[in-house]
């Protein structure tokens, strides 16, 4: 999974010219989710993400990336979009392969939802309308943003096979 969280001091949600979610200061975070992605990719996002520690101390604001949206009681805005999915390094159209097919990603957002209800205060998430065409509007506080993916940390990788490092020179039957 990837997230682009930004730290807000409102956003908000439009679709057909109607504000279907709105939010106050906080993060606004904008979700893809891959074709392997699992439910520990998104243990590991929304563990992240309550914790992540971008906003000032709350009684000296010159003290920078001291709290938490929970130490603020903030409100966190969340977005599906599959497009940060994109591979962009071949031609010049964006290839979407890499993003889950949408019948499983929407569960998969679903549980996203709910992971992050359930390690806070249900009241302060909102999301958009998952595979709406959507208008997101946001004031950006700082501007602070971040960009976190879930297969980046460890224990969520797969072990993947190591290469000896050949220290012999000229022997070009070393892997």
């Amino acid at each position: 999974m990837r997230a682009v969280i930004q730290r807000v001091s409102s956003a908000s949600v439009s679709v057909d010219g109607q504000v279907i979610s709105q939010i106050h200061r906080g993060l606004m975070v904008l979700v893809g989710i891959g074709k392997d992605d699992t439910e520990a990719d998104v243990s590991t996002l929304t563990s992240k993400l309550l914790s992540l520690r971008v906003f000032s101390d709350t009684i000296d604001s010159t003290k920078m990336w001291k709290t938490s949206v929970k130490d603020i009681d903030g409100e966190i805005l969340c977005v599906s979009q599959f497009t940060l999915m994109a591979q962009t390094t071949k031609g010049s159209k964006p290839d979407f392969h890499q993003a889950m097919p949408t019948k499983d990603a929407r569960a998969l957002y679903e549980t996203f939802l709910e992971t992050l209800r359930r390690g806070y205060k249900a009241e302060k998430i909102q999301d958009g309308q998952f595979g709406a065409m959507m208008n997101v509007s946001l004031t950006n506080e700082g501007p602070v943003t971040f960009t976190i993916d879930s297969r980046k940390f460890e224990y969520v990788l797969p072990d993947e096979p190591r290469r000896a490092k050949s220290h012999t020179s000229g022997d070009s039957s070393a892997p």
